[in-house]
């Protein structure tokens, strides 16, 4: 195999898939390479560990057909360390050179046999507009982590009144958005979706409106245990988990006596500026809600004390709640509009963070309990 391309347009290749590769511990050490095949002057790049698979097309000038496995990381790394301008690589049975003006790198490969067949999906997929790409911005944040919990590293892609539904909760947090432009996916009515694969999805350049390639959004496929994701040059498949997703309904509460109504600007830069003096997950942030507005407070017995206060129309009971500050600046963040709503009943229930102009968002935070 040998091919000549821009540095900067394989860096992208390498570097997208190169995702994929060893998120979860890899079980073969082929595992923690991409494959590169070259035909004509196409070239395309997959890495997998499995579960996660991205797979991408480039143009290239192409020298001579073949395939091979490189390591991922290393080889990301040092394309991106060349001099901008062209970039040729040239690989044997056991080796590959990677060459670009003065500079040559010769590195060992992994046998092309033992990378996993992956499979390649041609048929016509279900196309979701780029407010695909918006909801997920605002729901993957609340996925849990924690892989002792497998279920709630998803985002459940449901059907309400035949739209689309984005559902994710870590059981501190839940984020729900209506893609209400966006037609159900066929014979999936609901799926759960690694949360990982759809952070992938979003990091894709030009997905969410603008002049690019990836500006119609993203034609989704959808079988019994994967979905394949395609934009552009792009294709992203996954393994679906299995399971009953817990009654995110019951925790919507109906209504709220207590209503804050605040610029999200204004807001957001004063909860970054008290969350200054938070040295660990522990310390919340108290809210205290009054006429006229709302006064921030973070107490650390390491290293002091910060308030400030946020100008805005609060009706309701006075009320003082805390949360965990990392959490309130992800759903406050989330909201697409300039006026940030937050309801709440009383400091030991889930209070609700959404535009003061539009509700197909919502983000439920359970307070912490202080003294």
């Amino acid at each position: 195999m040998k091919f000549r391309s821009e540095r900067d347009a394989l860096v992208d290749v390498l570097s997208t898939v190169g995702r994929a590769v060893g998120g979860r511990g890899v079980s073969s050490v082929v595992l923690s390479g991409v494959l590169l095949v070259c035909e004509g002057n196409r070239l395309t790049g997959t890495g997998t560990d499995l579960d996660l698979t991205i797979r991408m097309e480039q143009e290239v000038i192409g020298l001579e057909d073949g395939s091979c496995v490189i390591p991922a990381r290393l080889a990301t790394e040092i394309v991106r360390s060349l001099e901008p301008g062209a970039v040729t690589l040239e690989a044997g049975e056991e080796r590959i050179e990677i060459s670009a003006a003065r500079s040559r790198f010769g590195l060992r490969t992994f046998p092309v046999v033992e990378f996993p067949t992956v499979a390649h999906s041609n048929g016509a997929g279900h196309l979701l507009g780029p407010a695909l790409v918006d909801g997920l911005r605002q729901v993957v944040r609340a996925a849990s982590t924690d892989d002792a919990r497998p279920l709630l590293t998803g985002v459940l892609m449901t059907t309400e009144d035949d739209v689309v539904r984005l559902v994710a909760t870590d059981s501190y947090r839940l984020a729900l958005r209506d893609l209400r432009d966006t037609k159900a996916i066929p014979d999936a009515p609901e799926i759960l979706v690694p949360a990982r694969a759809l952070a992938e999805l979003q990091r894709l350049p030009g997905l969410g409106g603008g002049a690019s390639e990836n500006a119609g959004g993203v034609e989704v496929t959808a079988g019994t245990h994967e979905i394949t994701f395609r934009a552009g040059s792009v294709e992203i498949r996954t393994r679906l988990l299995d399971g009953s997703y817990p009654d995110y309904r019951q925790l919507i509460p109906e209504q709220y006596p207590n209503r804050l109504h605040v610029g999200k600007e204004s807001l957001l830069g004063a909860l970054r500026r008290v969350r200054l003096l938070v040295r660990d997950n522990t310390t919340p942030v108290r809210l205290s809600m009054r006429q006229g507005g709302v006064d921030l407070s973070v107490v650390s017995q390491e290293v002091g004390e910060a308030s400030e206060t946020v100008d805005g129309d609060f009706t309701g009971e006075d009320l003082v709640i805390a949360f965990n500050p990392s959490y309130l600046i992800d759903g406050v963040e989330a909201v697409a509009d300039d006026e940030v709503i937050i309801e709440t009943a009383d400091p030991s229930r889930p209070a609700t963070v959404r535009a003061a102009e539009r509700d197909d968002y919502r983000y439920l935070l359970m307070p912490v309990r202080v003294s």
